[in-house]
C-alpha cells in the first residue's frame, strides 16, 4: 500500500461519513431552527419543547434514510475489502 492509497481512502472514508450522516444533521437543523423561532416569537422558554422535536425528527430520518445509509456503508466496505484482497492477493 502506497502512502497515496492511505490519503485517498482516509479521504474517502471522511466524504462518506459526512454524506451518510447529512440528512439527519440537515433535519436536526432545519427542526431546531423552526423551534427557536417559535419559541422567539412565543416566548416559550420550555427547553423539552427544543429537545423533543429534533430527537424525533432524527429518529424519523435514521428510518427514511436508514436503507440508503446501509447500502452507502456497505458499498464503501465492500470497496475497502475489495482493494485490501488486491494488495494482499
Amino acid at each position: 500500500m502506497t502512502s497515496e492509497f492511505v490519503i485517498a481512502l482516509a479521504g474517502r472514508a471522511v466524504y462518506t461519513t459526512l454524506i451518510v450522516s447529512a440528512p439527519m444533521l440537515i433535519l436536526g437543523l432545519v427542526v431546531g431552527l423552526i423551534i427557536s423561532i417559535f419559541q422567539a416569537t412565543t416566548q416559550i422558554q420550555e427547553q423539552t419543547l427544543a429537545f423533543v422535536p429534533k430527537i424525533v425528527a432524527v429518529l424519523l430520518a435514521v428510518l427514511l434514510f436508514g436503507p440508503w445509509i446501509l447500502t452507502t456503508l456497505v458499498d464503501f466496505t465492500y470497496n475497502i475489502l475489495n482493494n485490501l484482497y488486491r494488495y494482499i492477493g
